[in-house]
């Protein structure tokens, strides 16, 4: 009998992962459902056994996914069965990918599935969304849910854009300044070196510099272009790895200025998430749970997962959340007044909205600053080169009038 690898929740929320064998992936899943447990994933061991050294896996257009959902929401408000919104919605979606995943969950729900199991068994879909889903179904308020988590969504791909957005300047202008630069040193220089070699002139010791790295950039210019992308390749397979990411999110972490900037952005979407599960009517443990799991950072989310070893402990969010050392400690003193006040979900979304905004502000300042420093060296090196290539010249016109 195959053996597969899962990993679930009880009802206190704790999560356990283990091996079991099952005839199939669906039986063992339902099989867990009908005990009450929330189904993370389950993969066959062979599998799971080789997890994280190769890519991540394949995730939906979160775009895409919120329009499906707000027209999702909007045929449940008007009263159509869950079935039929989604017969009429996975043939009229325009990504495919998506249309296929979608057209998977209604199979499954016109078997009998639950709609928040059908989507967990597509391994695609977002766990907060999958959890919220699944909050929605037991509360019966699942078009409420649905549209708080399209509230987050909403809100979570907003600042995305904006930082994507505010880096694409300075992006660009960095790859122009880099070609300028390459154009000056493997073609121009060399042809300057050709002329004053023919000229027999007596050069100053920078322009002789500057023409020694110009002529041999030349010859290597295509083997380093190569290298450069092969690089990029090799870190970014490297970085999908679980060490690989793990190790460049602590160098990231440990930047000035930039780690900061990094951790308080994480901080925000941990609390933006985790007090939109609370709203829904998540409990506590599981929603802490999905909150870890769903975060793109390695190093944060190994820290949150000992945090929810605290607080199953009996311990306080906040003070489990302190004993890490890693979160700041504004928004550690705003979830202990959320928790001591009965007010947490509140507090949570105002943690998010204050980190949102410090890191927009912050991301601003950093790339004002960008600008003219990227324009002084470039200032900087052009006049270099200039006066390296031009002296010799005005050597030359001196001698002659001489």
């Amino acid at each position: 009998m195959p053996e597969w690898t899962l990993k679930y929740a009880d009802a206190r929320g704790e999560v356990h992962q283990q091996v079991a064998e099952a005839d199939s992936e669906r039986e063992l899943r339902d099989r867990l459902t009908d005990q009450g447990f929330l189904v993370y994933s389950i993969k066959p061991r062979s599998e799971a056994m080789v997890a994280g050294l190769g890519p991540k896996r394949n995730k939906v257009n979160l775009e895409k996914f919120l329009i499906f959902n707000q027209q999702f929401v909007t045929l449940i408000r008007a009263g159509l069965p869950i079935l039929k919104s989604l017969d009429l919605l996975a043939d009229r979606l325009t990504d495919p990918k998506l249309s296929k995943y979608i057209k998977g969950v209604r199979e499954e729900v016109k078997n009998g599935a639950l709609l928040s199991d059908a989507f967990a068994r597509q391994n695609v879909f977002p766990a907060i969304y999958v959890t919220s889903v699944l909050a929605g179904e037991r509360s019966g308020s699942l078009p409420d849910v649905l549209e708080r988590f399209i509230t987050y969504q909403k809100l979570s791909l907003a600042v995305r854009k904006k930082l994507i957005v505010s880096l694409i300047y300075p992006a660009l202008l960095i790859f122009l300044v880099i070609g300028l630069i390459v154009f000056l040193v493997t073609y121009v220089v060399p042809n300057f070196a050709e002329l004053y070699k023919n000229l027999d002139a007596q050069l100053p010791a920078m322009t002789l510099f500057l023409i020694a790295i110009g002529t041999t950039a030349r010859g290597y210019v295509l083997g380093a272009f190569i290298g450069l992308v092969v690089g990029i390749v090799g870190f970014r397979y490297w970085a999908r790895t679980a060490s690989g990411g793990e190790a460049v999110d602590r160098f990231l972490l440990k930047v000035p200025v930039v780690g900061e900037v990094w951790l308080k952005y994480q901080v925000a979407q941990f609390s933006r998430m985790l007090g939109t599960l609370l709203v829904g009517g998540i409990p506590l443990m599981q929603a802490l749970n999905t909150a870890a799991e769903s975060l793109g950072t390695p190093v944060l989310k190994n820290v949150l997962q000992q945090s929810v070893k605290l607080v199953r402990e009996g311990q306080s969010l906040s003070s489990s959340m302190r004993t890490t050392g890693i979160f700041p400690s504004l928004s550690l003193d705003m979830i202990e007044v959320g928790e001591s006040t009965g007010a947490l979900p509140a507090m949570l979304t105002s943690v998010a909205e204050f980190y949102e905004d410090d890191v927009s502000t912050r991301v601003t300042a950093l790339l004002s600053l960008i600008e003219p420093i990227i324009m002084l060296i470039m200032a900087v090196f052009v006049g270099f080169v200039l006066v390296s290539l031009y002296l010799p010249i005005f050597s030359l016109a001196d001698s002659i009038r001489t």
